[in-house]
């Protein structure tokens, strides 16, 4: 079985399944197409990251995830917020969720070879921040550093402070991989979990 990803965080959640995996980089470009949807994209891409692992790798099982935040703002286009990068484009970006709901959505794609993928879906995490002012988000910027991921924080530390609920079925999907239902689908493709 193989990752096709270069995150750390998915890495780590894929090992707490027990099941012998390798890495491997993608290289896919992540832009999005005109007009494309959030959902679109972030299918598309998990998709993608799946295929071009398997084209390296023939008859090997290979996952590839995606993570979009998107920002729900009724009555106004919907806005993707990616990794920030940078400490001010961090600071920017909560500042900007303040008081707000994310949708993050989670896209998984388990393929091999050339087939249709065996699984593909996603998993949609609903985070309500509280109203934050600039010096808790500086300080928590300062303190966890989360220029890595999507919107900017992590759940799985400091960054639940910042939260004032988390509306999820799956907690392992805000970080970066919905184990439940991966799970589900390495046992359709023949893995015993446990």
């Amino acid at each position: 079985m193989i990752l096709g990803s270069t995150s750390r965080y998915r890495r780590e959640l894929l090992a707490r399944l027990g099941v012998p995996f390798e890495c491997t980089p993608p290289g896919i470009d992540e832009s999005p197409l005109p007009q494309e949807s959030p959902h679109a994209l972030v299918s598309r891409l998990a998709r993608s990251k799946a295929r071009a692992v398997a084209q390296q790798r023939p008859g090997a099982w290979v996952i590839g995830s995606d993570q979009l935040a998107v920002l729900e703002r009724h009555g106004l286009p919907e806005r993707i917020l990616g990794k920030p990068g940078s400490t001010a484009h961090c600071i920017d970006q909560l500042a900007t969720c303040s008081g707000q709901r994310l949708a993050f959505l989670t896209a998984v794609a388990v393929l091999r070879d050339a087939e249709p993928p065996q699984s593909e879906f996603i998993d949609t995490t609903v985070v309500t921040f509280r109203p934050l002012d600039r010096a808790t988000i500086e300080r928590y910027v300062e303190r966890e550093s989360p220029l890595d991921c999507a919107g900017g924080f992590k759940s799985e530390g400091l960054g639940i402070t910042l939260c004032e609920s988390i509306e999820s079925t799956d907690p392992t999907a805000l970080i970066g991989l919905p184990l439940i239902r991966l799970a589900a689908a390495l046992r359709l493709a023949g893995f015993e979990l446990p």
